[in-house]
């Protein structure tokens, strides 16, 4: 019960800090149109608050994934 909300509450912190993030293409329609030279792994020099967002952002993933198998096995 208590896993329950707690996966819960990171599920919602998950998607605001998604949305959050700045976006590091131009857009949906470059993805597509091919245009902009998307490149998913280029290094991004990412400095303070983006860069603390982005970390917790990774740290929030695993510990949704954490859960969800905990949940799962219990």
């Amino acid at each position: 019960m208590i896993l329950d909300v707690l996966l819960m509450i990171v599920a919602a912190s998950i998607i605001i800090l998604s949305l959050l993030q700045s976006g590091k293409s131009e857009g949906i329609s470059s993805a597509f149109t091919g245009s902009g030279g998307l490149n998913l792994f280029a290094n991004t020099k990412e400095r303070g608050p983006e860069k603390f967002i982005s970390n917790l952002t990774l740290v929030m993933g695993i510990l949704f994934f954490v859960l969800v198998v905990v949940i799962r096995i219990i």
